[in-house]
């Protein structure tokens, strides 16, 4: 897989030229849209974004950290150790998270995201009574209830809003603390992914993967976003999965149950993290057949957060009843179903790159071709498609219109290990960088 025929490479190009087809077509299509009914919402679609040229403190930083991925990143995954390249990868996702949000300098870049009217800092004080907050949440989700909560707060289970509660608590007040904490947890996400694919199909596939989930263009919403947070929860709910299927401890199957349960609590949607897990469970069959004791220990796990918060008063099933009637109350109900199921696609592409499509096109065709397709490789695509298809259908249920440059980042995180297949990682790392260094310096993106 180190070299692709000439025709792999023309289909490639082929796939990347057809992505970058559908997001002039989301621009296009949606600027008359909005220009003439007003009905998205969103004043650069298909991003929730503003045209805004600049630069900032953390250019010079952006600059040096994606030439240095991109000129040192392909032979330091090779060489260093493995652990070492865990590290490295954390550390390169920090930088790069930290110095793409510092573009638009600290105060609109990092301390002031998460203090914006719709955000979770905004209802810190009326969790003074922890317990009673909970039980009484779902009385104002829905629009016209008292005092009804801020749309992101009403948008999620408490868990979401309960994190950064518990920050303020530890005396860490603020957006900046929050920010950072959003920044530094969501930066582990491509170091989970590293761990899944090594686990589940190969270390060389997961060296290979390593420079491209540093310099994911995703980076630029992470930094700082609560999604960032999320991502990183709901990849290590899948790492610690693949560790107990494939490793000597089973006992890492409850660590990704726990996971699993309080990803559910900070995102109803991410409840689709289950369609991953259960690729996770077919690729390590043999073991979960030869220690049943695994999905014993993954449902123990899953089950503990949600018993928390259902003995503390908050019903998640009708929690999300509610936000569905408050989803379709706001602007959710009037942004056009039939442009954002095909335009929310446009935002994958954007906040993925180019080296993603052309590695979930090579994917695909080891899918197709599966009896012919080395074992590592193949597993790497079901994992990786699996993500896709969890994806496609959260874009098929209507929930998610705009904003998913955002919402997505949990399922983006995990395509960009598609690029393992890829040969000349530096140009298509090149892309990369250039990619997310234009969107954040041409861009002023928001949520």
């Amino acid at each position: 897989m180190t070299r692709a025929p000439l025709r792999g490479r023309y289909a490639d190009l082929s796939a990347v030229l057809a992505a970058t087809l559908l997001v002039l077509a989301a621009v296009l299509v949606g600027r008359h849209i909005q220009d003439t009914y007003r009905t998205l919402f969103v004043h650069w679609p298909p991003l929730f974004a503003d045209w805004d040229p600049h630069v900032g403190p953390g250019t010079p930083a952006a600059v040096l950290v994606g030439a240095a991925v991109v000129a040192y990143g392909p032979n330091l995954a090779v060489r260093l150790p493995w652990r070492g390249l865990l590290a490295a990868a954390w550390g390169g996702s920090l930088a790069w998270t930290w110095s793409l949000a510092l573009v638009d300098g600290w105060q609109r870049g990092v301390a002031g995201r998460l203090t914006s009217p719709n955000e979770y800092l905004t209802v810190i004080g009326r969790f003074h009574d922890i317990p009673a907050a909970l039980r009484d949440f779902t009385h104002h989700i829905v629009s016209g209830a008292p005092a009804p909560w801020p749309a992101h707060i009403a948008g999620h289970p408490p868990a979401a809003t309960l994190t950064f509660v518990l920050l303020d608590r530890a005396g860490l007040h603020g957006g900046g603390w929050a920010g950072a904490w959003c920044v530094t947890v969501g930066s582990t996400a491509g170091a989970a992914v590293l761990v899944a694919v090594r686990a589940l199909a190969a270390e060389r596939l997961a060296r290979g993967a390593a420079p491209f989930l540093v310099l994911v263009p995703a980076a630029v919403w992470v930094g700082a976003s609560a999604d960032g947070y999320f991502a990183a929860v709901a990849a290590w709910t899948v790492a610690l999965l693949a560790l107990a299927v494939t490793g000597r401890s089973v006992a890492w199957a409850a660590g990704a149950g726990l996971l699993y349960g309080l990803t559910c609590y900070l995102s109803y949607g991410l409840t689709l993290f289950a369609l991953i897990g259960a690729a996770v469970l077919v690729l390590g069959r043999r073991r979960v057949r030869a220690r049943p004791v695994i999905l014993a220990l993954l449902v123990a796990g899953a089950a503990v957060v949600p018993v928390v918060f259902t003995l503390a008063g908050f019903d998640w099933w009708q929690g999300y009843r509610l936000l569905v009637v408050r989803y379709y109350q706001g602007v959710g109900g009037t942004r056009p179903y039939g442009y954002w199921v095909w335009a929310n696609l446009a935002c994958t592409v954007i906040i993925t790159g180019p080296a993603t499509v052309a590695g979930l096109r090579r994917a695909c065709a080891l899918l197709v071709h599966r009896r012919t397709a080395p074992a590592p490789e193949l597993r790497l695509a079901l994992l990786v498609c699996v993500t896709l298809l969890a994806l496609l259908i959260a874009d098929l249920s209507g929930m998610s219109k705009a904003e998913t440059e955002r919402i997505w980042l949990p399922f983006a995180m995990w395509l960009p290990a598609a690029a393992a297949f890829l040969p000349r990682p530096r140009a298509w790392l090149t892309a990369q960088a250039v990619l997310a260094l234009l969107l954040n310096h041409l861009l002023l993106t928001g949520w």
